[in-house]
């Protein structure tokens, strides 16, 4: 099978290579799918496409008439196709699911340790030959509250680490988890009263039509003035705009997050000659109490090993005509 590789980064190439095995013919192309780039895919039976692709309905009807039926997602996240639009127009849809939940919860708490303790402040210091710490003073996270968004893979693991370091851990989510409630002492609450009661709330829940921008000025402004928001999922859950009110009033303590609103056209790449024009993502690096990075928790060497081999391995099922466990239809989109 003849396959277009949208979005291709460096780091993940050789992985792909390596899970393809000669089996099809990969193409990789650094440029983005958009409605502009999706002419590049004529004679092609498939694409992969990334996280900030877009693969909306008009993207998907030129992928159509270029002669592509199937859409390889190197994510597990998939707000940015139109699942519904694909399976009218007979095209495939299949993601990779689960293959950085560890990863991704490490991240999390790597942010938060570095947020709440002034790492990057620290380093920055030392580098200086500055070794004050009148600056430098945190938090414990022991006997803290923290608020889990999300109990899913990612959300899941994030209980149990916080339930290690001593914290009271309190949890919204459409269905509970049980086992979680009664191993670790989880306490399931509406999502209002779990920012109202925690000085820590992380996002761990998908990008969809009731969860963008949930956290607007209005939930914002129920937080605890001393409380931090960790966002691993998706920038659009948070309405930058209302965020940057929130953080300039001091109403909150400090934002850290590996995702961002527009990141769009931005993120992945390497932007340090010619600047950003983006003023919100300017206001918020500025800001010392922000910590960002750049769409990175899922990068470790075995997410990616595993992102390569769920990605050939759904073109490999398309191919020889066999079920594919991870193909997306409207059912799943709407559940």
């Amino acid at each position: 099978m003849k396959v277009l590789v949208y979005s291709a980064k460096d780091f993940e190439i050789d992985y792909l290579k390596k899970a393809n095995g000669n089996r099809h013919k990969l193409r990789f192309v650094p440029e983005a799918l958009d409605a502009t780039t999706a002419v590049m895919a004529a004679g092609y039976d498939a694409v992969s496409i990334f996280s900030n692709d877009d693969a909306s309905l008009v993207v998907l009807e030129i992928l159509r008439e270029m002669g592509v039926k199937y859409l390889a997602l190197r994510s597990t996240g998939y707000n940015n196709v139109s699942i519904k639009s694909a399976k009218r127009i007979g095209l495939k849809v299949a993601y990779a699911p689960e293959y950085s939940p560890h990863g991704i919860a490490e991240h999390t708490v790597g942010l938060l340790l570095a947020l709440n303790r002034k790492l990057v402040q620290a380093n920055a210091q030392v580098n200086q030959y500055n070794f004050l710490i009148d600056d430098l003073v945190g938090s414990d996270l022991n006997g803290k509250t923290v608020g889990i968004y999300g109990t899913g893979k990612i959300g899941s693991i994030l209980v149990k680490v916080f339930h290690a370091f001593g914290c009271r851990v309190l949890a919204h989510d459409l269905m509970r988890n049980h086992y979680l409630e009664s191993h670790y002492d989880v306490e399931y609450l509406p999502l209002k009263e779990m920012c109202q009661q925690s000085d820590i709330i992380s996002i761990n829940v998908p990008l969809t039509h009731e969860t963008h921008h949930i956290f607007n000025a209005e939930l914002l402004g129920q937080f605890k003035k001393n409380a931090f928001l960790i966002n691993t999922a998706r920038g659009a859950i948070v309405k930058t705009k209302d965020l940057l009110k929130v953080l300039k009033k001091g109403q909150i303590q400090g934002y850290a997050a590996d995702v961002y609103e527009f990141e769009r056209g931005i993120y992945f790449k390497d932007l340090s000659q010619n600047g950003i024009k983006d003023e919100l993502l300017i206001e918020l690096i500025a800001m010392p109490n922000v910590l960002l990075t750049p769409h990175q928790a899922f990068a470790t060497h075995e997410a990616l090993e595993r992102i390569a081999n769920t990605t050939i391995d759904n073109i490999d099922c398309w191919e020889e005509g066999r079920s594919c466990k991870n193909e997306l239809g409207y059912e799943t989109f709407v559940s």
